[in-house]
């Protein structure tokens, strides 16, 4: 089989706007854990935002990784699926291994100015065609059998193909 094995980013932006109470539980969580940890980068309280901290505090760019903590849990609820992100049939199908958390903004006086991100990459997966504005891929794993199961979604915005690497 020939083909294009791919890895794609889904990027899960999470703000005061967001209503699903899975997005709410990681806003508040994430911003009381940044508050929290933000107190050892700013001891002297100089700063109250997210970007003063990073321009001004050696090491304030561990606050993604800190942060991230508070998140976990949440993501383990999803089972390894990527939320938001279904095929044509509307199942949610794309598995994740591995994930990076980002904070965009935030500000220790203003709860309203938290955003974060989750970036998740999914397992690798086979790319067989794209048929009008949708990609065909399965689940990128060794089989003998001549039958594959597919899905068949459309790229949506915060999707992009992370990595790509020929097969033969």
């Amino acid at each position: 089989m020939s083909g294009k094995v791919i890895t794609l980013c889904y990027r899960k932006i999470i703000d005061a706007n967001n209503t699903s109470p899975w997005d709410k539980f990681i806003y508040e969580d994430s911003f009381i854990e940044f508050k929290m940890q933000a107190q050892f980068y700013n001891q002297e309280q100089q700063f109250s935002t997210f970007a003063e901290m990073l321009v001004n505090v050696p090491e304030a760019d561990k606050l993604h990784f800190l942060v991230s903590a508070a998140i976990t849990g949440y993501l383990r609820q999803l089972n390894g699926i990527i939320p938001d992100i279904l095929d044509n049939l509307g199942r949610r199908f794309l598995t994740f291994e591995n994930f990076k958390f980002e904070i965009i903004n935030s500000d220790i006086h203003d709860h309203k100015k938290h955003k974060v991100a989750i970036n998740f990459f999914s397992k690798p997966m086979i790319w067989h065609d794209t048929i009008d504005n949708l990609l065909l891929v399965s689940q990128s794993k060794e089989t003998d059998e001549d039958e594959i199961f597919t899905n068949l979604f459309q790229l949506q915005p915060f999707v992009s193909i992370h990595s790509i690497k020929n097969i033969d």
